[in-house]
């Protein structure tokens, strides 16, 4: 089972053996409406809320859980009739909390994000489902298989940091870090979407800023299977050069120059991991033995995702440092999601801040970035995606 599938279903259960509470969230409306492609599904709030989804199947449905909130509408004009969707059902469960069920006629591919007031209307909670088509008959062509599989991409979010009103680091000649890593990571998108079996998310795809808890949450929104935030910072050494990969620490950093890239890149903007499981209204003792085991797997995750980065970089680069290095980055602090801090480079450094600057040098470290994503998840495919379905598929004919 996927490890956000598993949280989710943690979750859900736990949420169960509290005690009711008073709903400060009101969801007033939905409505749906489809497209060429999918059917959009929108709940219409009186304020934010926090909210969880998870599937299940025989019979196949999909479980929204809405924290602190309440229904003051219905459902019974919304027109389901020939979309997936057979039936939707409500109640209230646990601490004040909203469950709604929908019945499906087959498996989903959802994408789920909630929209904050703007253009005349409120707080807006979205669900877009895409029919996932079944497998052909064993005799059809291996390209209409190919073409029909349910497998889903591998979502990574390519986080490029600083921009906007925060440079980051500045050269010596006005190099401006916030520039040479979008390129970067415009670049790496660029390879990740040619390639098939992977699906991209760019944090910022433009010169403006995103305070370090949104970059985690838009992460999470997106369901990311890793997350990779792209920097180029100055260092307290101006020799120091070379790239490095770092991992999110729940202890103390493991150099002193982890420790400074931390605090440099933390600032004043930091956040709970405890948060962003939507935790703070479970047991103590229960939102702890979760948070650990999520936080300890992700970790674990993540320091294989970096030292198969690292080794990529090797052949295109300098090394900082030649293990990754781990400290407490507020950045990398998403609970269920691997994630790493690729340094591509001093800006502090003539050398680096020369090479950085090059279309030719951030294609080739974008190259090496994508090779090291693939090469992770070559190893480590998630279950569900295409790239297992595909590895599968191989056994099957060896």
């Amino acid at each position: 089972m996927h490890r956000r599938h598993l949280l989710n279903w943690i979750l859900a259960s736990a949420a169960f053996a509290l005690p009711f509470g008073v709903s400060a969230t009101q969801i007033r409306n939905a409505r749906l409406w489809r497209s060429d492609d999918k059917l959009r599904l929108v709940f219409d709030l009186s304020g934010p809320v926090h909210y969880k989804t998870f599937s299940l199947s025989a019979p196949e449905r999909l479980i929204i859980d809405l924290s602190g909130a309440s229904l003051s509408g219905d459902f019974s004009q919304l027109a389901v009739d020939n979309t997936v969707i057979r039936s939707i059902r409500s109640g209230h469960f646990g601490q004040g909390d909203t469950r709604i069920v929908l019945d499906l006629g087959g498996p989903v591919q959802l994408d789920s994000f909630l929209l904050p007031p703007q253009d005349g209307q409120g707080h807006r909670l979205v669900l877009d489902l895409k029919t996932v088509a079944p497998l052909q008959i064993a005799s059809a062509p291996r390209q209409s298989l190919d073409k029909a599989h349910p497998k889903r991409d591998i979502i990574v979010v390519v986080d490029p940091g600083h921009g906007g009103k925060d440079p980051g680091a500045v050269g010596a000649k006005g190099e401006r870090e916030k520039d040479v890593v979008l390129s970067i990571a415009q670049l790496l998108a660029k390879r990740l979407k040619r390639e098939k079996g992977f699906d991209v998310k760019l944090v910022r795809n433009d010169d403006f800023f995103v305070p370090l808890r949104k970059r985690v949450e838009i992460a999470r929104r997106h369901n990311a299977d890793m997350f990779i935030s792209v920097h180029a910072d100055a260092a307290p050494r101006l020799t120091a050069s070379g790239a490095s990969v770092y991992c999110l620490s729940e202890g103390g950093a493991t150099s002193a120059t982890a420790r400074f890239m931390a605090q440099r890149e933390n600032g004043a903007d930091l956040l709970g991991a405890t948060r962003l499981l939507n935790l703070k209204d479970k047991d103590p003792m229960l939102a702890g033995v979760i948070l650990d085991m999520s936080m300890n797997a992700t970790i674990a995750a993540s320091l294989q995702l970096g030292s198969t980065v690292l080794g990529s970089l090797a052949g295109i680069t300098t090394l900082h440092q030649k293990r990754v290095e781990q400290a407490g980055f507020a950045v990398l602090k998403s609970p269920d999601v691997p994630s790493i801090l690729v340094e591509t480079g001093f800006i502090s450094n003539a050398r680096d801040s020369q090479r950085l600057v090059t279309a030719r040098h951030q294609q080739a470290v974008a190259d090496g970035l994508f090779e090291g994503l693939q090469r992770y998840f070559q190893k480590n495919p998630p279950t569900d995606s295409y790239i297992a379905w595909q590895q599968s598929q191989k056994k099957l004919q060896a």
